[in-house]
């Protein structure tokens, strides 16, 4: 039963987060909504995520990581609901935020649960279950066009009955959290580790660098790639789009299979050599040319293994704080992915404009400088995961 409340978490957590692509130009006609209150309505969600990162640990402390994740999970199934019934925008615009309200704190208590679970094969066990997460990832766009189109008793279910069809899903994990138990809500406060000191350990801040910088290097790929291709080289978008799913099946199977790999080299050994790899597959493909494109694809091999091994090493570093260290790493995670972002977008913009705003050379410069900061972001990865590794092998603490 923790088993399947993991895995199946990870799953609905994926389809949460990814259904979104085919829905979001169906909700701005429905609702009318211009580009500018498009990205209102996404960076409202962004912050509802931030809220819930910065409070579950606090709601773990007090209730218990199994009635936080039924509360995730059954926040998921009454946003579904309220999505479907909204008529209004801001009936809408406040179902989704609740949305995401329930999404932050679903992460972090996947993180939790991962951490007190797996405290054997730590690293295997949580690459295989973001794996999970990187399966529904790939699928949801898919699964949820077909949703879109599907009629029963005459009422089409478009994209508000997609979203209740697809989050009512998180009650099968719910009823399986329901029938377990997870150790760690029994150690006395007295024995937890607080936060004023955990923020004194230079290792916390080194892991919250490590996993900012690999999340904007992976999140950005999703965005940015297929606009690359498509500019750089003239691929179609059937084309370009096939690039970006072959990164995701690579990101997706690394994950899965290369898990094991983690705990036998150790997991700081694992940060250094996995974000190399994709910072040099992304450095290759661009300086490569058409010919090296599909290292773009390869990126996903080493990006992918960075969040999940964070976690881990958190979970074996801080057993008896790994809820309020997991909370403030990835809430500091959020905010530093959020600047890194729009980093990308005004690195491209401002090389375009400093060579030539209306001309292709300024077109391919900007992209060529805000692609390179993508891979340049897995460099910092590394190079703070080698400084990682040197302050605990200094202290024989290396993990």
């Amino acid at each position: 039963m923790q088993l399947a409340t993991i895995f199946l978490g990870f799953i609905v957590f994926g389809f949460s987060e990814n259904v979104k692509g085919p829905a979001i130009p169906r909700i701005q006609f429905d609702y009318m909504l211009n580009e500018s209150q498009l990205g209102t309505l996404l960076a409202l969600n962004a912050l509802g995520y931030l809220i819930a990162c910065s409070f579950t640990a606090f709601l773990t402390r007090l209730l218990g990581v199994k009635i936080v994740s039924m509360a995730a999970f059954g926040a998921m199934v009454a946003s579904g609901v309220l999505i479907c019934l909204s008529r209004s925008y801001p009936m809408f615009a406040s179902s989704y935020f609740f949305m995401y309200i329930g999404n932050g704190m679903l992460e972090i208590a996947l993180a939790i649960l991962g951490a007190r679970v797996f405290v054997k094969n730590t690293g295997t066990m949580m690459n295989l279950s973001h794996g999970f997460y990187g399966i529904s990832s790939t699928v949801a766009p898919l699964v949820a066009t077909g949703l879109m189109s599907v009629t029963i008793f005459s009422y089409t279910l478009d994209w508000r009955g997609m979203y209740l069809v697809m989050l009512s899903l998180c009650l099968v994990p719910m009823v399986s959290a329901w029938r377990s138990s997870f150790s760690g809500d029994d150690v006395a406060h007295e024995d937890r580790v607080p936060l004023n000191v955990l923020m004194k350990d230079p290792v916390l801040w080194l892991t919250v660098l490590i996993l900012t910088f690999g999340v904007v290097s992976e999140l950005a790929v999703g965005g940015w790639l297929v606009n690359y291709l498509e500019k750089t080289y003239a691929w179609s978008t059937v084309t370009a789009s096939g690039m970006l799913s072959a990164f995701f099946l690579c990101f997706t199977l690394a994950r899965l299979l290369l898990g094991p790999l983690t705990d036998k080299i150790g997991f700081v050994r694992s940060l250094m050599i996995a974000p190399a790899l994709s910072a040099a597959c992304t450095f290759g493909a661009m300086l490569g040319g058409e010919g090296l494109a599909f290292l773009f694809a390869a990126s996903g091999i080493g990006i992918a293994m960075i969040y999940p091994t964070v976690m881990a090493l958190i979970a074996k570093r801080y057993p008896h704080g790994s809820d309020t260290a997991i909370t403030f790493t990835v809430t500091l995670m959020g905010v530093g992915s959020v600047i890194g972002n729009y980093a990308i977008g005004g690195i491209m913009e401002g090389v375009k404009t400093m060579i030539g705003a209306e001309t292709r050379a300024g077109l391919l410069a900007g992209l060529q400088a805000g692609y390179g900061f993508i891979g340049l972001c897995a460099a910092i990865c590394a190079v703070f995961s080698g400084l990682l590794f040197r302050y605990l092998r200094k202290r024989g603490q290396l993990i």
